[in-house]
């Protein structure tokens, strides 16, 4: 096992900042992989020395009294069973439990490590808890924060017109849709056309916007929601450059990750550090039809393409407010910690957000769940982030206050207040369906046990 202390590793690795050298690993456990399993599953070879690529950040359970260190560490074996599955090459997990950082662990490889092909210890770099990652949609929640604070500055109204801040937005019958709508997927523009998907357009603004006062209305624009998987982002980062003369990029960085005291948080990274971002990888049983036309619906292009697109480092230096955040699980928890903080009106005064926008932020929508018409989940959302209720939601059940965001496609960043609780988990293989699904519901039921509500931990 590996111990990370300020940001570098100490012990058996061998460590540039950042980046960790593999070591060398024992065989794997299944050296002969089943064709079945291999091909069809789409499983990567996961050592049988789990230690051996097990990363550790300070962690304080059982230091305060008010965690269950035994309770820590049973959902920590929760992830090593995820791990195990092979469908997750790397994994980072960071929980909060009454402000105190609990689990700051990270384990596999953050690069060269994939579906039926043995571990070569040459190229396999091991992920630590320093390792940036891509949040994916789990980002979503952080460009929805930001329109909050810049709607408590009075920059946007979010029941404002988004034609009001972006003129050419009225075309193709969009001129009543409103920022809101935006944030909450329904304002009936959930797609980006298939030929959108130029890299190169991140580049440049104007083709940007062009873009996005091009899109044409194809769901009931204040209907039942239809997830607008990248669309939205970018309709926010063309308010927020009208009304401020800034990217989202320069606000998340000035108000966020700089107060914060963030490593990594950005929308996009530094051309420089492409090369240190997670590898994200095609795993899981293959995504074919029906369920392949949903996502290509969802994203524009096939679910294999989109993934590979993401490794590309024009993706990952780009600017892409609904997908691109890019962190570690560390920085994720202390975004939420801070928000958590906010909602309970003990955040410091230096930090970006308080109670008042905490409350806005987290006020659902709308009553009750509705059937997303894109994901076809049932959710409830609020604008910009997705809610818990007091019965199923993405995190367990009876999480009436939670608030978070998903992201693609086992990832997960969430609070909740009542059990003053904060989990990030990254996860970079991207898989709809799979042999990992069993042991991440036993991960998400393991962290429900773990920390109980307050009421039901004095009960």
């Amino acid at each position: 096992m590996t111990r990370l202390s300020g940001g570098k590793v100490v012990g058996p690795m061998v460590t540039l900042p950042w980046r960790a050298v593999a070591p060398a690993v024992r065989p794997v456990a299944d050296p002969v992989l089943s064709p079945l399993r291999t091909h069809v599953a789409r499983v990567c070879p996961v050592p049988s020395d789990l230690a051996a690529v097990t990363s550790v950040g300070d962690e304080s359970a059982g230091t305060t009294g008010r965690t269950d260190a035994a309770a820590v560490e049973a959902v920590w074996r929760r992830v090593e069973g995820l791990y195990r599955s092979g469908v997750h090459p790397a994994i980072q997990l960071c929980v909060r439990h009454h402000g105190e950082v609990v689990l700051d662990r990270a384990i596999g490889y953050a690069q060269g490590v994939y579906p039926g092909r043995p571990i070569d210890p040459e190229r396999a770099v091991p992920v630590t808890t320093a390792t940036p990652v891509n949040l994916f949609s789990a980002g979503k929640a952080v460009t929805g924060m930001l329109m909050h604070l810049l709607e408590q500055r009075g920059q946007v109204g979010l029941d404002e017109r988004v034609a009001h801040y972006l003129p050419a937005f009225a075309g193709h019958g969009k001129g009543d849709i409103t920022v809101r709508q935006v944030l909450t997927h329904r304002a009936g523009v959930p797609a980006l056309p298939a030929d959108a998907f130029d890299l190169d357009l991140l580049a440049d603004h104007d083709r940007v916007e062009a873009l996005v006062c091009g899109l044409e209305v194809t769901a009931d624009v204040g209907g039942a929601p239809a997830y607008h998987a990248i669309t939205g982002g970018f309709v926010m980062e063309c308010i927020a450059r009208r009304v401020t003369g800034e990217s989202l990029r320069d606000l998340l960085r000035r108000e966020v990750k700089e107060p914060l005291g963030l490593r990594w948080f950005d929308l996009g990274v530094d051309p420089a550090d492409t090369g240190l971002v997670a590898t994200n990888t095609c795993t899981g049983l293959p995504v074919v039809p029906p369920i392949s036309w949903l996502f290509d619906r969802l994203i524009g292009m096939g679910w294999d393409d989109a993934v590979r697109l993401s490794n590309d480092p024009r993706f990952q230096a780009g600017v892409i407010p609904s997908g691109n955040v890019i962190a570690t699980a560390r920085d994720a928890a202390t975004f939420y910690q801070h928000l958590l903080d906010a909602h309970q009106d003990r955040a410091d005064e230096a930090g970006p957000f308080d109670a008042a926008i905490l409350r806005r932020a987290v006020e659902a929508d709308r009553d009750g769940i509705d059937l997303d018409r894109r994901i076809l989940l049932p959710l409830q959302y609020s604008a910009g982030f997705m809610l818990g209720t007091d019965t199923i939601s993405l995190y367990g059940w009876n999480h009436p206050r939670a608030f978070g965001h998903l992201g693609l496609a086992n990832s997960f960043t969430w609070a909740d207040p009542d059990r003053e609780l904060v989990v990030a988990l990254l996860t970079t293989g991207k898989a709809v369906l799979g042999t990992h699904v069993p042991a991440l519901l036993q991960l998400v039921t393991e962290i429900h046990r773990a920390f109980p509500a307050r009421s039901a931990a004095r009960s």
